[in-house]
């Protein structure tokens, strides 16, 4: 490597990508394109930083594996701040193997950490977990240990684990000032925002109380029987019932919750539940039967009895019920908490985060366009989206997550 290349290197990394620029924005050998292409990702180019390293991943040859595996880390790099996360998993994973196999443990670690990275975006918290477990963070450069700690940190916030998420954040903030790059310094801070904003609306014999993330925790250790709108699940103590994929049955729990400790109407259930304004007898058959798989459903965290009026919960060991709401009334809203990050989504790479259908989520973000809470860029398949202002509450709550994982 010569004295040019390995000056624009120490930039990079130093995170000072003009400085970089400066020495070899007009040298076409495949190093050159590689450290352009990284400064022009630093300088939020990323549509030419992809073009530029695969041009320079193209020029080294069939016998520079190492080269090559690190334009790939790179490419992988970029795509993750694109959020495509269509791009090709595998190929970052032989890279990884490639740059592992030859030495560079740097680079090696740097991989690993932007699969995690994937892996959280996800919802796939226990491989991020035990992908993290594999890597040794001790030896590695500031920027790397901070990575390192933000993904600690990211995977606590989603747990709702603030003790550990405050932790992960402090060693974050040290190793960050240690690297003195500001992007992230300003992840950090980012993150640190997101525990101190209201997380969600706690519903409770008819009065409701915005919570921030400790309080979110301290309820959900409480034994309280929580009816989880945010994620919409019931949960009790260490026990949790998901009814993501049972709408009705969740609906129905949730009217039995925002009524108690009283019983709630038959009318209201099935307004609620079923959309039905005027209720008649299959309306009503209909309620017998999905209130049945109700009680299936919650055996072992409450019972839900019949009354004169109506239908009422009953927990078996909770002292207390309580609906966990999202602190807004946004519509989609696992959609928009995928968007709050800041960054410009495709539609295919939401689909994959929320496991769900690219055309369903094309409908919800023209449905959330109208209403001006999501904007396009770009046409056709370039069109990405992303949210004009960052919300005013904490939305980690809202992330696609199993809560097995939780």
């Amino acid at each position: 490597m010569d004295l040019v290349i390995a000056a624009a290197a120490r930039a990079l990394a130093a995170g000072d990508p003009l400085a970089a620029l400066n020495r070899v924005a007009l040298r076409d050998d495949p190093l050159a394109l590689a450290l352009r292409g990284t400064a022009m990702a630093q300088l939020g180019d990323l549509e030419r930083a992809r073009l530029l390293l695969r041009r320079a991943k193209r020029s080294f040859g069939p016998h520079e594996v190492l080269a090559r595996a690190r334009c790939a880390v790179a490419e992988a790099e970029i795509a993750l701040a694109m959020r495509n996360l269509t791009w090709p998993a595998r190929a970052l994973d032989t890279a990884h193997r490639a740059l592992e196999a030859r030495g560079d443990r740097i680079n090696s670690a740097h991989a690993r950490l932007l699969a995690v990275r994937r892996l959280v975006l996800m919802g796939r918290l226990l491989d991020a977990e035990r992908n993290l477990a594999e890597l040794e963070p001790a030896g590695l450069p500031p920027a790397l240990q901070a990575t390192h700690a933000l993904a600690l940190a990211w995977i606590a916030i989603r747990r709702v684990n603030v003790a550990a998420a405050q932790m992960a954040l402090a060693t974050a903030e040290r190793t960050a000032h240690e690297a003195g790059i500001a992007g992230l310094s300003a992840e950090v801070e980012a993150a640190r925002d997101v525990l101190e904003r209201p997380a969600a609306l706690l519903v409770s014999r008819g009065s409701e109380r915005l919570l921030r993330f400790a309080e979110v925790e301290t309820l959900l250790a409480s034994g309280t029987l929580v009816v989880d709108a945010c994620r919409h699940a019931v949960r009790a103590g260490d026990r949790a019932v998901l009814l993501a994929r049972r709408p009705v049955l969740f609906a129905l729990v949730r009217v039995l919750a925002e009524a108690w400790p009283g019983d709630a109407a038959r009318d209201v259930l099935l307004a609620r539940a079923f959309g039905a304004r005027y209720a008649d007898e299959s309306h009503r058959v209909r309620l017998r039967v999905e209130t049945g798989r109700l009680r299936v459903a919650l055996r072992g965290l409450a019972a839900v009895t019949a009354t004169r009026r109506g239908f009422v919960l009953a927990p078996n060991q909770a002292h207390a019920v309580v609906v966990l709401a999202p602190p807004a009334a946004t519509p989609h809203g696992s959609l928009i908490a995928l968007l709050a990050d800041g960054e410009a989504w495709s539609s295919s790479s939401l689909a994959i985060a929320l496991t769900t259908s690219q055309r369903q989520v094309q409908r919800a973000l023209e449905e959330l366009a109208a209403h001006g809470a999501v904007q396009p860029v770009g046409r056709g398949r370039a069109r990405r989206w992303m949210t004009p202002l960052a919300p005013e509450f904490a939305t980690a709550l809202l992330l696609p997550a199993p809560l097995p994982d939780a």
